[in-house]
């Protein structure tokens, strides 16, 4: 697979800086990953390589008492999203503003990535090459390089 389409599926091949967090005794903690287009900042700059951690129970509770949440239930997404996601492309922070300033298809990824990593435990994908059929996983968090098993 090329690693443009590798991209597309949202994997983060190593060599191009994707390492995985982990905790002591081995537990993974982080997963890279990268947006399928991107967050587009003020200045125009495309942030689309990111690291997600796994989540806390606090990061599910607190966000239950914010208000906003209580207006929008969906907001909750919003929230939860912008405590697990600790690094995004170049920027310093990332906040609420900028989960909210995500394109639909990105904020549907990381919510995937997020049930993947925290209720499943994994991040393999089942997917279809569109130009010849063939059914193959892919970890979306990338840990793995093209080829390797």
């Amino acid at each position: 697979m090329a690693p443009e389409l590798h991209r597309e599926l949202g994997g983060l091949p190593s060599a191009m800086g994707g390492s995985p967090g982990q905790a002591p005794g081995g537990l993974q903690t982080e997963y890279a990953f990268v947006l399928p287009r991107g967050f587009v900042d003020a200045a125009g700059t495309v942030h689309r390589d990111g690291v997600m951690r796994l989540a806390t129970a606090r990061d599910e509770i607190t966000p239950q008492r914010d208000p906003r949440v209580r207006e929008n239930e969906s907001y909750l997404t919003v929230l939860l999203l912008s405590r697990v996601v600790t690094k995004l492309g170049s920027l310093t922070q990332v906040h609420t503003g900028v989960i909210e300033g995500l394109f639909a298809s990105d904020l549907a990824f990381l919510q995937d990535l997020y049930r993947r990593i925290n209720q499943e435990g994994h991040t393999a994908a089942a997917v279809t090459c569109p130009s010849c059929s063939h059914e193959f996983t892919v970890d979306v968090a990338g840990e793995q390089r093209l080829g390797e098993s």
